[in-house]
């Protein structure tokens, strides 16, 4: 206990005694009928993230897609952050303990460990994606969204770069798609879209036209 209480230990520490508390409060939450990874879901989209060129927005959106966000929840990939930062970042104070009799400054050694974390969290969004756990997106076949029209919810939209998009389907289910256009158009936060071709992981989409919108709505 004394370890975890270390000063260079805390921010560790800390984070995964976050990730703790966000496990009680989403327990809480569902016994009262409102999950938070519903609630993150929804929050999420209304962060903008677009750069005066958009050039800051295609990388983040790039960063999104590998660690698979929007196609698992959010939630999932919050606390696969927190448990892969805190137990990555105290296993290494121990070894170096081990080893040296001395802790790393927390602070110096947490820049470090968040980039080993992040493919930790691709992992665990590997897994879910590939055996369909907790992921909205699927449920249903994803040859089943072609046709749909959906809004972009995050980033821009264009060649070389997918932005996220979201849409309801017939039971009222959330699912957020990575999108992009043909050279030929952007669509910018807010914009609709229509789902014409599955790519892969992402979606080539196009601009709705109004009986596109009527059927969808």
């Amino acid at each position: 206990m004394a370890f975890l209480l270390q000063d260079q230990n805390l921010i560790f520490t800390g984070a995964l005694v976050l990730m703790l508390m966000i496990a009680v409060l989403e327990g809480v939450m569902i016994l009262i009928g409102v999950g938070i990874s519903d609630l993150l879901d929804n929050l999420l989209p209304d962060i903008d993230i677009d750069g005066p060129d958009g050039g800051a927005s295609g990388g983040l959106t790039k960063v999104l897609g590998w660690l698979r966000f929007g196609e698992v929840p959010a939630l999932i990939l919050l606390v696969a952050f927190l448990v892969g930062f805190g137990v990555t970042g105290l296993l290494i104070q121990m070894f170096v303990e081990s080893t040296l009799g001395l802790l790393l400054p927390g602070g110096l050694l947490a820049l470090v460990v968040f980039f080993l974390a992040l493919p930790q969290v691709r992992f665990v969004g590997n897994l879910l994606r590939r055996f369909a756990v907790g992921d909205e997106t699927q449920a249903v076949g994803r040859n089943s969204f072609i046709g749909r029209v959906a809004i972009i919810t995050i980033g821009k939209a264009e060649a070389g770069s997918p932005a996220e998009a979201r849409f309801k389907d017939e039971y009222g289910t959330t699912h957020y798609v990575m999108v992009e256009p043909d050279e030929s158009e952007i669509f910018n936060q807010g914009e609709k879209v229509l789902l014409v071709e599955e790519l892969g992981v992402h979606f080539r989409v196009t601009r709705p036209t109004s009986q596109h919108l009527m059927e969808n709505n």
